[in-house]
C-alpha cells in the first residue's frame, strides 16, 4: 500500500500595507509610493493587496486625517500596478457609504471588507447584500474584538456570513491578545460559520505573529500582514515574517519569499518614516485594550494637560473608548488633571 502525501493546508495572505500602513504615514502616501509597493507585492505573488485611507473608504477628514490622495487616485494607481493580485478596499459604515463602495468596484476593486465594532454586526447587513449584488467578494470583520466574548464574536460572525459575507473574522485592533485568547475566539468562530475565517493582528505586546499562527491552528485560513509591520502604533503582523513562519510550519501561501523580502525592503525604504516599534506608549495601549490609532492624539492630549500618557491610556481602556470617539481623549485627560496634582 503506497502512502499518498497530503497537500499542505493553504493559508490566504491578505496585505493591508497600503491601507493600515497609512496610519503610520499620517495618510500621506503619494502615487509613486503606492505604485512601487503594489508592483512589488504583485511580483511576489501576494494574493490580495488592500489600499485606501487608514480608516477606509470615505474616511479622509479633518477629524481623523486628510489623505494626500483621493480614494479615486489611490484606487486607480494601485489597480494599474496589479497584474495578478486582487485589489481590496475596506469600509466602516458611517465613514464610508454605499456610493463609496460602488465607486471602488467601478474602479476595479475585487474584494471589499466591511468593518464593524465587535457587537454591531447589524450595520454590515445592507452593504454585504449590495456587494454580493455587485458581484465582488464580500468580507466582514469585527473591530476591537477583545471587547466581546468568544460566544458573542461567533454569533456576530454567523450573522454576517448569513448576510452574504464570503469570509468573516476579527481584528485585534488594540493588540491586546495573547495566543490563548486567539485560539478560543477563532475556534468559536470557525465552529459557527461555513466560510473562511480571518485574523488581523497588531503587535503592541509583541505577539502578532504568534497570534496569527495560533489563529491558523484554530481554523483561520485568511491572515493579514503588513510589510515590515507597517501600521498604527506598534504596527501590524509583519507580513514577511508570518509568511516565512507559516511556510516553515508546513502551510502553503503561494508567495515567493525572496520577492516578498524585496517588497518589504521597498516598503521600508519608500513608505515609512520609521519602522514601527513597541515603545512604552504602544505597550500600554495594548495592555489597556485601546485602539492603536489613538497613540498620537493621546500623546498630544497628555502633553497639553500635563498628565501621564500611561494613566490616560488606562483611563480610556476603563471607559471602553473605541475608534470614532477621539473627542473623549481630551475629556478624559481633563478628568485626570486633578489626580496629577496639576
Amino acid at each position: 500500500m503506497t502512502h499518498t502525501p497530503t497537500a499542505p493546508a493553504r493559508v490566504l495572505i491578505y496585505d493591508p500595507t497600503l491601507r493600515d500602513g497609512h496610519h503610520a504615514a499620517r495618510h500621506q502616501l503619494d502615487a509613486a509610493q503606492l505604485r512601487a509597493y503594489a508592483a512589488a507585492a504583485d511580483a511576489a505573488g501576494v494574493p490580495v493587496v488592500e489600499v485606501g485611507h487608514g480608516n477606509g473608504l470615505g474616511a479622509s477628514s479633518l477629524q481623523i486625517g486628510r489623505a494626500r490622495l483621493s480614494d479615486d487616485e489611490m484606487l486607480s494607481t494601485v489597480r494599474d500596478a496589479l497584474t495578478h493580485s486582487k485589489m481590496a478596499v475596506f469600509m466602516v459604515p458611517g465613514w464610508g457609504t454605499s456610493d463609496d463602495l460602488r465607486n471602488a468596484v467601478a474602479r476595479g476593486a475585487d474584494v471589499a471588507r466591511i468593518g464593524a465594532h465587535c457587537t454591531e454586526a447589524d450595520i454590515t447587513e445592507r452593504h454585504l447584500g449590495e456587494l454580493r449584488e455587485m458581484g465582488v467578494e464580500a468580507q466582514a470583520v469585527l473591530l476591537m474584538s477583545h471587547m466581546a466574548s468568544p460566544a458573542q464574536l461567533a454569533e456576530q460572525c454567523a450573522l454576517m456570513a448569513g448576510w452574504g459575507a464570503q469570509a468573516v473574522g476579527i481584528m485585534d485592533s488594540a493588540g491586546h491578545y495573547l495566543p490563548a485568547d486567539v485560539t478560543e475566539r477563532i475556534s468559536a468562530i470557525a465552529a459557527a460559520v461555513g466560510v473562511p475565517v480571518i485574523f488581523h493582528g497588531h503587535n503592541n505586546l509583541g505577539m502578532a505573529v504568534a497570534n496569527s499562527v495560533a489563529a491558523v491552528a484554530a481554523g483561520a485560513t485568511v491572515i493579514d500582514g503588513c510589510a515590515r509591520g507597517f501600521g498604527a502604533g506598534a504596527g501590524n503582523t509583519q507580513l514577511e515574517v508570518v509568511v516565512a513562519v507559516l511556510e516553515r510550519l508546513g502551510y502553503a501561501t503561494g508567495i515567493g519569499l525572496k520577492a516578498l523580502l524585496h517588497a518589504a525592503d521597498i516598503a521600508h525604504e519608500k513608505l515609512m518614516p520609521a519602522p514601527p516599534i513597541i515603545d512604552s506608549v504602544s505597550l500600554v495601549s495594548g495592555l489597556a485594550g485601546v485602539f492603536s490609532g489613538f497613540k498620537k492624539p493621546v500623546l498630544q492630549a497628555a502633553e497639553r494637560e500635563q498628565v501621564d500618557p500611561v494613566d490616560l491610556f488606562f483611563a480610556l481602556g476603563q471607559r471602553g473608548v473605541v475608534a470614532g470617539q477621539e473627542d473623549l481623549i481630551a475629556e478624559t485627560a481633563l478628568r485626570l488633571k486633578p489626580q496629577a496634582g496639576v
